[in-house]
């Protein structure tokens, strides 16, 4: 009987089925030539070159049926269009919208134009104006967010009364809240605003007119003043209201409170003072602060709280009354004490717990499993053992940050239970000893893990680990030891691993250049040795390469084939031979320091993604080559302390130091990119009415390259924003020669221009008072002669000035900057005076030089001194030996003596 009962439905489905697939109609005649007009529109406003991905789909094709092309839908009773999305994501700028061509989609009911790549700018209507949207009288939901929609569009907006949802969220709209514009939609219950650049006071009490309106989103603005909402409280409908992210200021209203039907509630992100019960709030004054009475036992069971930088010194009172939290974010206050694990025993669908960035001082567990999924703790004061059963008491975590804590001892095995987890950092903490095998066999799921800055030990992975999924690997700073085994083989996703700063010995394998996806390879500070694998530099994705600080040895790879350009460390190693003239082409960043190269610089070929040249320390020769001075995006160039001679190219005025160019296309920072798991979705929290994005963790990856230059006789280590407005240029102790070229003076980028320790001569050129933002010169230990020009104090910016033990002369110029220095700037120069050296200029032993054609003639001068000294030397010494070679009495005498004494030494020795 039960069987036969389930027969029946069964028919009865499929009769329902197939009624209404032969119910179903296709699109109308009418709708398909409007489609294909409007598509003719949309081709010709999009970018030269791009009509052929447009609305690709939209054919003539009539067995086509337009109903089931991307973004439509269609009333399956009469086959119109009543939804319609349309991309215009390669229009040109400035586009325009000819919203006649809707008109014939009569039973429209959503409308969605977003996300419209450069975006629309405007809307227009030759046939009806204004009144344009008026004729859709069924159209309930318009979207124009992520366009470029001015106020412009206000008067047609306002003709569509029948509306029911408007987003228009990241557009370029501004001036004061619209409301006179928007009056007449009086159906409104969502209204998106956000990401604009609306100011001035919210009209909270005309808002009262839109008696339907559930969904309120003014974030991301600029609206300000005083925040006056006690007329917000009149919104006996409100569900969600956000006003985070803008400008007010004052007191939050406590009238809020008895708005019954409030679901969603975010004023963070702006100044707001003032003592609350309950909110989701967040301060960026930072005197935010919350007061919950012991007794107050709130009427509502919320779902989502945030109660970021409240000051608040312990968990609120009245959440042991909150029995259905699925998210509770207490991040950025001063909570100290112990882990709230009552928390989790009072809510067991909690998903999300954010308590990173306080004082707790004592980790302790429930005694039940919990089913969260993701927990923060991040930046406490945790200092003690960490618990051996986690794995046990929270099984489902997918995202765990315990960073920048004390945690103590082993890890413990039971993490090898966490199956799902996805996201794990533990780093700078106090862990040590090995790895447990149950937790890299176990947690498969891992596709970041970060055990950087602890205590940890024994081989990297001597067998293969389980996981598959993994992108981002970070072991650094850690006591691992051995060699890099195999087991780092199996881990084929691997974007980033960084086991820098260990004490790993041995070769690098060639295998790791199977690693195809691998964009950063960090192995800096460790033992290894023996030649680079030339399949390293073959990994096309490779973005980052950092092997420095080790004992490799042998000659550099000439060719690098990374696609995005690399930046490639190999400092402080022991590596031998010449540079490839082809190692450049691909390459953004070189740093080949303290090495054991030799040869000359070569000409290097494709210069034009080289940023930062880095050659100290090694035993280079030869001059400095021509093809240098085609860097056309040179920001650092180093070439210190190797053995160069020659002139300095007068041409290194056309690299990028002199173009005055700001180019922030340049990222030195290697960083990779991903969202958090897909469960951690918006739907288990509350069914949002406005909120289309994901409620969940996001999480990323990186390293910040970190590159040390000398400036102001200092080396300091450059990274992230400073590295990118660095400029400078190293040619110290090497064996130069030669004029400075006045050329030079042009570098107007320079900030630090060090030429110490060589052997140059000649005067300083006056156009260095060109260097406008040079901060550190350094001239000392040359040859430089006349004087210091008096234009250079004109130097605004200059920090430090190094001219000393060279031959100058003349008054030392004073003014601003040069009112700085002291003695140890002009050490060595005798012919020097003014008042850093104590010696005054008025003394006849200082006669200063009028200008530079006088300091050259003194030169001359000591110069023909001495080649008539030794003239006159040698006249005296033939004259002598002249008037030896003649007899007379005296000669015969000087004879007698010699012989007398050549007699009495050999006596002595005899």
């Amino acid at each position: 009987m039960e069987g036969k009962v389930l027969l029946g439905q069964y028919l009865i489905w499929v009769m329902l089925v197939l009624g209404q697939l032969y119910g179903c109609k296709s699109c109308t005649e009418k709708d398909r030539m409007a489609l294909m007009d409007l598509k003719k529109y949309v081709v010709s406003t999009s970018i030269e070159g791009y009509s052929d991905f447009v609305l690709t789909e939209w054919t003539n094709d009539t067995k086509n049926d337009c109903c089931f092309w991307e973004g439509f839908e269609c009333n399956s009773t009469s086959g119109r269009v009543i939804e319609l999305f349309v991309d215009f994501t390669y229009c040109k700028q400035s586009s325009l919208l000819n919203l006649s061509l809707l008109h014939p989609f009569e039973e429209v009911r959503r409308l969605q134009l977003s996300d419209s790549g450069f975006g629309l700018s405007g809307l227009f209507d030759d046939l009806e104006g204004y009144k344009s949207l008026k004729r859709f009288r069924n159209l309930e939901i318009l979207d124009l967010s992520s366009n470029k929609f001015n106020n412009s569009i206000f008067p047609f907006l306002n003709a569509a009364t029948s509306l029911t949802t408007l987003f228009l969220k990241s557009n370029k709209m501004d001036g004061s809240f619209p409301f006179k514009e928007l009056r007449d939609l009086m159906n409104l219950e969502l209204l998106d605003l956000s990401g604009n650049r609306f100011n001035g006071s919210i009209p909270v009490q005309e808002l009262t007119s839109l008696r339907k309106l559930k969904a309120l989103d003014l974030s991301g603005n600029e609206f300000s003043g005083s925040m006056e909402l006690q007329g917000i409280c009149k919104l006996k409908n409100i569900q969600e209201l956000d006003l985070s992210q803008n400008k007010l200021v004052g007191q939050v209203p406590s009238c809020l409170t008895s708005l019954t039907e409030l679901r969603v509630l975010d004023l963070s992100s702006n100044q707001l003072t003032g003592k609350l019960k309950v909110l989701k709030l967040c301060s960026k004054s930072n005197t935010l602060q919350l007061v919950s009475e012991s007794s107050w036992k709130p009427k509502f069971q919320l779902r989502v709280m945030a109660l970021r930088s409240c000051n608040l010194e312990k968990v609120p009172h009245f959440l042991l009354h909150q029995k259905d939290l699925r998210h509770l974010d207490l991040s950025d206050n001063i909570i100290s004490g112990t882990f709230p694990s009552w928390v989790l025993a009072n809510n067991t669908k909690l998903v999300v717990l954010l308590l990173q960035n306080n004082s707790l001082t004592s980790f302790q567990l429930p005694t039940s499993a919990h089913n969260l999924l993701s927990l923060n703790l991040s930046v406490n004061k945790f200092n003690h053992l960490f618990p051996e059963n986690f794995g046990w008491i929270l099984p489902h975590l997918q995202y765990m940050n315990l960073a920048m804590n004390g945690f103590q001892g082993n890890l413990p095995s039971s993490l090898g239970n966490m199956k799902n987890i996805q996201y794990l950092d533990i780093s700078h903490n106090s862990f040590y000893g090995k790895l447990p095998r149950s937790f890299v066999k176990g947690c498969y799921s891992l596709e970041y893990l970060k055990l950087s800055h602890n205590k940890l030990s024994g081989e990297i992975f001597p067998e293969s680990a389980n996981f598959s999924r993994i992108w981002a690997l970070s072991m650094d700073n850690n006591l691992f030891t051995g060699k890099v085994r195999q087991g780092l083989r199996s881990l084929t996703h691997l974007s980033m691993l960084d086991i820098s700063n260990n004490n790993l010995t041995g070769v690098i394998p060639s295998w790791i250049g199977e690693l195809s996806s691998l964009s950063a390879l960090l192995i800096s500070n460790n033992l290894l040795e023996g030649e680079i694998p030339v399949s390293l530099f073959s990994i096309s994705s490779l973005r980052r390469l950092d092997l420095s600080a080790n004992s490799l040895s042998g000659d550099i790879p000439p060719h690098v084939n990374s696609e995005d350009g690399l930046v490639l460390l190999l400092q402080d190693n022991n590596l031998s031979g010449v540079i490839p003239h082809t190692l450049l082409a691909n390459v953004k960043i070189l740093d080949l320091r303290n090495n054991r190269l030799s040869g000359n610089i070569p000409e290097f070929i494709n210069t034009r993604n080289i940023s930062i040249l880095l050659l100290r320390g090694n035993y280079l020769t030869g001059r400095i080559p021509r093809q240098l001075c085609g860097l056309s995006n040179i920001q650092i160039l180093d070439l210190g302390n190797n053995r160069l001679n020659g002139s300095i190219p007068s041409c290194l005025s056309n690299t990028s130091f002199g173009l005055g160019k700001e180019d922030t296309s340049y990222d030195y920072d290697y960083e990779i990119f991903s969202a958090f798991v897909d469960s951690l979705h918006v739907d288990l929290y509350f069914e949002s009415l406005l909120m289309v994005e994901r409620f969940g963790m996001e999480y990323d990856a990186g390293a910040q390259t970190k590159v040390k230059f000398a400036t102001k006789h200092r080396y300091d280590a450059y990274m992230g924003g400073n590295l990118k407005l660095l400029f400078g240029v190293d040619l110290s102790e090497n064996e130069l020669s030669g004029d400075i070229p006045v050329e030079l003076g042009g570098l107007m980028e320079l900030q630090a221009l060090n030429l110490s320790h060589n052997n140059f001569s000649g005067v300083i050129p006056k156009s260095f008072s060109g260097l406008k933002n040079v901060e550190s010169l350094d001239l000392s230990f040359n040859r430089l002669h006349g004087r210091i020009p008096p234009q250079l104090t004109d130097l605004s910016n200059l920090a430090v000035f190094k001219v000393s033990y060279n031959n100058l002369s003349g008054v030392i110029p004073e003014g601003r900057q040069f009112n700085t220095f002291d003695t140890q700037s002009y050490l060595g120069n005798p012919l020097l005076c003014g008042k850093p050296t104590n010696t005054s200029c008025d003394n006849n032993n200082f006669q200063e030089a009028g200008n530079e054609v006088e300091a050259d003639e003194s030169l001359i001068d000591m110069v023909s001194f001495y080649w008539s000294f030794g003239a006159a030397y040698v006249t005296i010494l033939l004259g002598m030996l002249a008037s030896l070679s003649f007899d007379s009495p005296w000669s015969r005498a000087w004879f007698y003596i010699v012989d007398a004494f050549v007699h009495r030494v050999r006596k002595l020795f005899c």
